[in-house]
């Protein structure tokens, strides 16, 4: 990855911020929005986690983040995939995971993920948490109603 030369600061990579955006949140679109700002192209995963019991299939989760995220924002893409995160970015030449920290739970868990898959070729970057959207988390926002 190099800084473009337009002197913008961003990294000329494409990051992959994986999920299962169930729904997607004000915190995820913070993320994604930060994340667009530092790399050249960023896909949203919309991915299978089988520890996890999603409202809907991938495929209409994929569906409500494509509607979720602005179209001004040209340079993100969305995508579902019910594999290993690594196999998706080896696939799509992504060399770079983003993942939102909220916590320090979060981070621990975060930081076993970042190692394993440092292991296996791709670099994690952890972004924390705008504080006013620490709190947030998808299972609120659905007992919220959505």
């Amino acid at each position: 990855m190099v800084l473009d030369a337009g002197g913008g600061g961003r990294l000329e990579g494409h990051a992959v911020y994986p999920g299962t955006f169930d729904p997607l949140t004000p915190g995820h679109l913070d993320i994604i929005d930060r994340a667009r700002h530092l790399f050249g192209r960023v896909t949203v995963l919309v991915a299978v986690n089988s520890d996890k019991q999603p409202a809907g299939a991938a495929s209409e989760r994929a569906l409500q983040v494509r509607r979720g995220v602005p179209a001004s924002w040209d340079n993100v893409s969305v995508a579902g995939w019910g594999g290993l995160t690594v196999e998706f970015c080896r696939q799509q030449c992504a060399g770079v995971i983003i993942r939102g920290v909220r916590n320090r739970s979060d981070l621990r868990h975060e930081y076993r993920l970042a190692a394993m898959n440092e292991a296996l070729g791709i670099t994690t970057l952890l972004l924390p948490a705008t504080p006013e959207l620490a709190a947030m988390s998808s299972t609120i926002v659905r007992g919220l109603g959505g």
